[in-house]
């Protein structure tokens, strides 16, 4: 069970970090804006957002490989975790 644990909270923590390493930003907001329905509002962005720092999270460039190695390590500390029983 604690192997299960160990593996998966590194799963979790080095995918965050790859996250991290996609994407500049995250916007985090409630409001909708309303875009075209149909083919076309899928393509246009609307130009008009406006961001507000409380509602913008920018993690810093390093924190992306920081939490990939510690996700790694961790998965590798689940792999090499003694088996229960014999």
């Amino acid at each position: 069970m604690m192997r299960a644990a160990f593996f998966g909270l590194g799963a979790f923590v080095a995918l965050t970090g790859y996250s991290f390493l996609v994407v500049d930003k995250f916007v985090m907001s409630g409001e909708h804006e309303e875009r075209a329905k149909g083919f076309r509002g899928m393509l246009t962005s609307p130009e008009t957002i406006q961001e507000r720092t409380k509602d913008v999270f920018d993690p810093p460039e390093w924190s992306a490989f920081v939490l990939m190695s510690v996700g790694c390590v961790t998965m590798l500390y689940a792999a090499a975790l003694p088996k229960h029983g014999h």
